[in-house]
């Protein structure tokens, strides 16, 4: 059999495996589809054509009251029928929105049988958006990458599912966060590097490295935490868990799984860097000793380290600059600032992982040179 076809193969059987995988955790049960609130409310896109802004409150910067606003339904059971929409402003400029004529906006409609009873105005319609983005996004890497474009993007969906539908039902019911983290990660960072190598030496030394890294991160996470006093509703949105009937929760725990959960990326990036530079020297060289390969693999560690750990800074930076730009409006003092118990949990989240990538770099390095010297075989390694 050829080179071609024994390749061809091992693509067909990755994307027959990465498809029932999607297909299993799409029709898995969160066990939450119950908990949805107005289940009989029809969800539709409607057309703003005309509004009424005379019952808005305007005081300063703040808006309250309430928009009238007539709309056409696009889609539903009512499409292309008419009714006046609600727009409520509870003076929050994070969560209010104004819309105008020719907007389109997410509706939910109360309705006795054909009757339409009351249609609320809930936010701008940005599903087709977010739809054109992702198809954007998955026809680039397609003609960038090919083959390994189309492993990405099957390997981007698996991740956001096993995400939303076993890590965090996991969280919710209560099971170890820390654990899970772990767990989760392990199955995410071994599906997405054997989409990226195939089941070869390759996965073996990158999965390792990466692993090895994310642990330290953990352990490190934990350890931080604990020692600096953060408690996990530091987190955004947490605190509303508490009061929505998930009181048990240990949101504490949750930040340290967080931790792991958010280097686990940088720490796979820089694994598969590293082996896929020490294999392609091993293939260009096939007699090189191991040691000379692991001395390889150290040097593009090294290079890679600098910008990995400066990526992470700047991902949490991003993060909190509109936090960071009011201790410096209020002129608070450096000290105070690195002792607030938010900007304390950034470090630690960019300090854990930047150790996490430390750990992974030579370790992959290491493994790699091991694995990978000898008799090099393209379709094995």
């Amino acid at each position: 059999m050829s080179l071609q076809k024994i390749l061809q193969s091992r693509n067909l059987l990755f994307l027959g495996l990465s498809m029932i995988v999607i297909g299993v955790l799409l029709m898995f049960p969160t066990g939450f589809e119950n908990a949805l609130q107005f289940k009989d409310a029809v969800k539709c896109k409607v057309e703003i054509l005309e509004v009424d802004d005379s019952s808005i409150i305007d005081t300063g910067l703040i808006r309250t009251g309430q928009q009238v606003c007539k709309v056409r339904f696009l889609n539903g059971r009512f499409k292309n029928q008419y009714s006046e929409g609600w727009n409520m402003l509870g003076g929050s400029l994070s969560l209010d929105k104004v819309f105008h004529k020719g907007d389109y906006a997410q509706a939910v409609v109360h309705c006795d049988d054909s009757e339409i009873i009351s249609v609320n105005l809930i936010d701008y319609y940005r599903l087709d958006g977010e739809l054109f983005l992702a198809l954007a996004f998955a026809v680039f890497l397609f003609v960038f990458a090919r083959g390994i474009g189309i492993r990405s993007v099957l390997s981007f969906i698996i991740t956001i599912l096993v995400m939303w539908k076993i890590v965090v039902p996991l969280f919710l019911n209560g099971y170890n966060p820390i654990l899970v983290g772990i767990i989760a990660t392990a199955i995410m960072t071994f599906t997405i590097l054997f989409l990226v190598y195939g089941f070869n030496k390759k996965l073996l030394s990158s999965f390792c490295g990466s692993m090895s890294g994310i642990f330290f991160a953990m352990v490190l996470s934990v350890i931080c935490t604990k020692a600096f006093h953060i408690h996990g509703a530091v987190m955004a949105n947490s605190e509303a868990l508490l009061y929505s009937g998930f009181q048990d929760l240990n949101l504490t725990q949750i930040f340290m799984a967080s931790i792991c959960i958010g280097a686990s990326g940088s720490v796979m990036d820089l694994s598969v860097d590293i082996t896929s530079s020490v294999a392609e020297v091993v293939r260009n060289c096939p007699d090189i000793t191991k040691r000379k390969a692991i001395k390889s693999g150290l040097a593009v560690a090294r290079a890679a380290m600098g910008t990995m750990t400066t990526t992470l800074l700047l991902a949490y930076s991003g993060i909190c600059i509109a936090m960071l730009m009011t201790f410096m409006a209020q002129g608070t003092p450096i000290y105070n600032i690195l002792n607030n118990n938010i900007v304390s949990a950034e470090i630690i989240n960019t300090i854990a992982g930047s150790f996490g990538l430390a750990v992974t770099a030579p370790l992959t390095a290491f493994i790699s040179g091991i694995l990978l010297t000898g008799q090099f075989n393209f379709t094995k390694a």
